[in-house]
């Protein structure tokens, strides 16, 4: 029994988006994902953390959902920026639809042992949009995540691995409003993804910060092959 961690599948067997346009990073993603999630056993939990697939509805990424279905173990899902079949308001939908297959994480948290499993989307400023804008959105992913922590505090849990989708600082940030959540609650793992191609990896912290372990797990920095996080 373990837990596991890998983001941005971009799987797109129902649209014509092929991540391998993108380098070497991503020569037979597909492959190296069906690869390396096939040796996880019955007994794993494999969190993956947002940008699992390119449809835009349920039904443009049914096959997606189905092949990371097919991976053995528990699924835990968690939002991305390109998860456009994923309405933040129906959460608990998906949930429903995917009883037992598919664990679908926002407001909620899942357990793991003596862990609580918690998580949100997260954002971060990358000059996109201005930084007003930006507050906006990263201010609601907060909320979402302070509902997961309260949720789980409710459940009698004191132990917590964190995840995000988007890193949890902004680039030249020593700190966030994730990061001080994180300290806050003695989050013992923060698990994100997002960034992509070499000059992306060191975005944000990897590594041990202020009593805390950061995990990058993006699928191209490591090779597709899901990152243990716990035994």
């Amino acid at each position: 029994m373990a837990l596991y961690a890998l983001g941005d599948l971009h799987l797109s067997f129902q649209a014509d988006k092929s991540m391998e346009a993108f380098g070497d990073l991503w020569h037979h993603y597909v492959q190296k994902i069906d690869k390396y999630c096939g040796r996880l056993t019955a007994d794993d939990t494999l969190v993956l953390t947002g940008d699992h697939s390119w449809g835009r509805n349920l039904a443009q990424c049914a096959t997606d959902l189905k092949f990371i279905e097919s991976f053995p173990g528990r699924k835990i899902l968690l939002r991305g920026n390109h998860d456009m079949f994923w309405d933040a308001k129906k959460t608990q939908q998906l949930n429903d639809l995917f009883k037992d297959r598919l664990y679908f994480l926002q407001n909620n948290f899942f357990s793991y042992g003596p862990y609580a499993l918690v998580g949100t989307k997260g954002y971060c400023y990358e000059g996109l949009d201005t930084y007003e804008h930006f507050e906006k959105i990263r201010d609601r992913e907060v909320q979402r995540l302070q509902a997961s922590f309260d949720a789980a505090v409710a459940s009698g849990y004191d132990r917590f691995i964190m995840f995000l989708h988007y890193p949890p600082t902004s680039i030249g940030e020593f700190s966030s409003p994730f990061t001080e959540m994180a300290e806050s609650y003695g989050v013992e793992h923060v698990v994100y993804s997002h960034c992509h191609g070499r000059e992306r990896f060191g975005d944000s912290y990897i590594g041990e910060v202020n009593g805390i372990e950061y995990h990058l797990v993006s699928g191209d920095y490591l090779g597709f092959k899901p990152e243990r996080i716990l035994k």
